[in-house]
């Protein structure tokens, strides 16, 4: 990836790695990772496709947003769409994985003008918003001093790197995942932005955006790795039959962090679904 560069929007700064030349495509991370996450999709696309994979305002960022800024579901689709129109973004193949993939369901269901089309690996949809046992973290961090009490364990990279185990069967690279578990320890700024993003999880806003969608023909492909346990394939079904544009194809070998796992095979089926320059 190229050399890190940033841009103000009203919410305030977001960075982001660039790289290549042609049709754009913009990576959309989950819950407490960051852009990284997309880093061997963009090296196998950046030969044919302008690859942006900025770090979103999701828990893991190295920069805090304005404190008044909206990290509901809603409030990061509109960073999103914001995002797109400081860099004058044009039709936009946006692609989410995990919690991304949530709030780029939310921002689609607007039909945003400068999205052409739809990629999503393993994410929420539907009533599955959180997932499983991460039900649980909305409730604990509307508490007082929820989501301190959250991040304490994160501050041993032992139990960083147990917690993300289940995400991908490719082991991370050393110190990676206690990268992205380091500014909500750090930062207080950083930790309030992740209670926000934390509390506003909520599957009301999924199922309202699969409801907005229901037989569009929106162009969607759904790369979905079977056999997740917090993302099941019969959701990726599910959205598939209700969305008239809908194409899904399976990637195996894979936990939830599909462009971790199997990048090349990611990439292959963004560029057969993404415009040709």
């Amino acid at each position: 990836m190229a050399d890190t560069k940033e841009i103000r929007i009203p919410q305030g700064i977001i960075r982001y790695r660039e790289a290549g030349s042609g049709p754009t495509i913009v990576f959309v991370h989950g819950f407490l990772v960051d852009g990284r996450l997309w880093d061997g999709v963009v090296d196998a696309l950046s030969d044919r496709f302008r690859c942006i994979a900025p770090d979103w305002p999701m828990g893991a960022q190295q920069v805090a947003m304005a404190p008044d800024a909206d990290l509901t579901p809603p409030g990061v689709a509109t960073i999103i769409e914001g995002f797109l129109e400081a860099l004058d973004l044009t039709d936009v193949t946006l692609v989410g994985n995990d919690s991304g993939g949530a709030m780029c369901q939310v921002l689609i269901a607007r039909r945003p003008a400068r999205v052409g089309r739809l990629v999503l690996t393993n994410c929420d949809t539907h009533e599955n918003f959180p997932p499983g046992i991460f039900k649980a973290l909305p409730p604990l961090a509307k508490l007082p001093g929820g989501v301190t009490m959250l991040a304490l364990p994160f501050r041993f990279p032992a139990v960083t790197r147990t917690a993300f185990r289940p995400f991908a069967k490719t082991k991370p690279p050393a110190g990676l995942v206690e990268s992205w578990a380091r500014p909500g320890i750090a930062d207080k700024a950083i930790r309030r932005d992740l209670g926000k993003v934390t509390r506003g999880m909520d599957k009301r806003h999924t199922l309202a955006a699969a409801a907005s969608l229901r037989g569009s023909e929106f162009p969607l492909l759904l790369a979905w790795a079977p056999g997740d346990r917090f993302f099941p394939i019969s959701y990726a079904e599910r959205l598939a039959a209700e969305v008239g544009g809908a194409k899904l194809v399976r990637i195996p070998d894979s936990a939830t962090f599909v462009p971790f796992d199997q990048p090349d095979r990611l990439a292959t089926a963004i560029a057969d679904f993404a415009p040709s320059s």
